[in-house]
């Protein structure tokens, strides 16, 4: 049997519908449409702000289309809508949307502009493409759209999508089409500045009065001076005395991000593996697997000998390459292939780490990071992610205790 199905043979006629939304309207339809002993061989319904816009096509009521035209007609004027009953030609099988595009506006009350969404489309037909369906993905915390779209050349999508992108601010995300794009089982994240707000070295350096110090490495290591574990080490050794009970100060004020518990919590509802791989301290990311629900979290071990810290960093420094690895090591763990992975961060030490995922998310991340990323986030909600992934904001709603924010 071939998995493509066959093309329609018969002429077809289309029916649509328009006006408020009700109960009872389609059963009403087909009720209708049964008594002429039809099928229907496409049917398409949506409801935008409560208005209905239904579309079916089916056979050609052969010798009976004046009188389905006047049923038809009746039952527009019974029900109060709009309906129209035309020929269209015969559709053959047809390939599902190769691509997603995936829209995020602004964090702003208002919607998306037309002129913003023209740009969008217009990029679309550019690379060849067509757009199959558009559905809304959230209006809250920021407007989302989805584009399916079939027949764009490869290449020319991701660069139109990229000027749109450049051009009015928009993040634009185009993922593979079809079973792949459902098929991501595992979540990993960065921990400072992306599930939380914080960099958790600053807050210990807080509590041990050396803020100007530990900066002063970590402008060193921006700019190429310093290596990432050679900085990590250097900064670490000006907490020498910190207190577990400071740390537990420090531990404190550690503020998620928005929308980190929507998150989570969603994904472990869809089934994911949700896990954390930092280049700060297993103080911190122990506490936030326990209270975020994680099923891993991987880290720096600060040395703590009677009550304080030393000043040490205890075993394999977690950098930009052991992120990458320990992402690599919890897929293989689970038993998830790398391409239904996605990894999320905003820092140069997460670049391998996002390069390996199926899916790497840059969330207000840094210039170069943005540049190498699959995709970019840039709206302080990290729930925003789950749109990318498909999952619409009334899908998050269906459970109330999910909001965060």
């Amino acid at each position: 049997m071939s998995d493509v199905p066959p093309a329609e043979t018969s002429v077809a006629m289309l029916v649509q519908v328009s006006g408020a939304d009700r109960p009872g309207i389609t059963t009403a339809l087909m009720t209708l449409l049964d008594e002429y002993d039809l099928h229907v061989q496409d049917v398409e319904q949506v409801l935008v702000r409560n208005i209905l816009t239904l579309a079916v096509a089916i056979d050609d009521p052969a010798g009976s289309t004046q009188r389905l035209a006047a049923d038809l007609d009746a039952f527009a004027v019974e029900k109060g809508l709009s309906v129209s009953f035309e020929p269209v030609a015969a559709q053959p099988g047809l390939r599902p949307a190769t691509e997603a595009v995936i829209v995020l506006g602004h964090e702003t009350g208002a919607g998306l502009a037309a002129g913003e969404l023209a740009a969008v489309t217009s990029g679309i037909a550019g690379a060849g493409g067509n757009i199959v369906r558009i559905i809304r993905l959230a209006r809250y915390p920021v407007h989302a759209y989805e584009f399916l779209v079939r027949g764009t050349a490869q290449g020319r999508l991701a660069t139109a999508m990229a000027r749109v992108s450049s051009e009015h601010g928009l993040d634009l995300a185009i993922q593979p089409g079809g079973l792949e794009r459902k098929a991501k089982r595992l979540v990993v994240l960065d921990v400072d500045s992306t599930l939380i707000q914080d960099e958790v070295i600053d807050l210990l350096a807080a509590e041990a009065g050396c803020e100007e110090q530990v900066r002063e490495v970590t402008e060193r290591a921006m700019a190429g001076e310093l290596d990432f574990e050679h900085a990590l080490r250097e900064r670490v050794r000006l907490l020498e005395g910190v207190t577990v009970a400071q740390m537990e100060n420090a531990r404190s004020r550690v503020r998620l991000t928005p929308g980190a518990r929507t998150f989570i919590r969603t994904l472990k509802r869809l089934g994911y593996t949700v896990g954390v791989v930092s280049g700060g301290f297993t103080f911190f990311t122990d506490h936030l697997k326990r209270d975020l629900g994680l099923d891993h979290a991987f880290a720096n071990e600060l040395e703590i000998i009677d009550g304080m810290l030393t000043g040490e960093v205890k075993g394999t420094v977690v950098d930009r390459h052991q992120k990458a690895r320990l992402l690599q090591e919890t897929a293989a763990t689970e038993g998830i292939p790398l391409s239904q992975s996605v990894a999320v961060g905003d820092g140069a030490n997460d670049l391998d780490m996002l390069s390996v995922a199926g899916l790497g998310v840059a969330f207000n991340a840094k210039p170069v990071v943005q540049e190498a990323a699959d995709t970019t986030v840039n709206v302080p909600y990290l729930d925003a992610i789950l749109f990318l992934l498909g999952v619409t904001r009334d899908e998050v709603l269906a459970d109330q205790a999910d909001l965060d924010y």
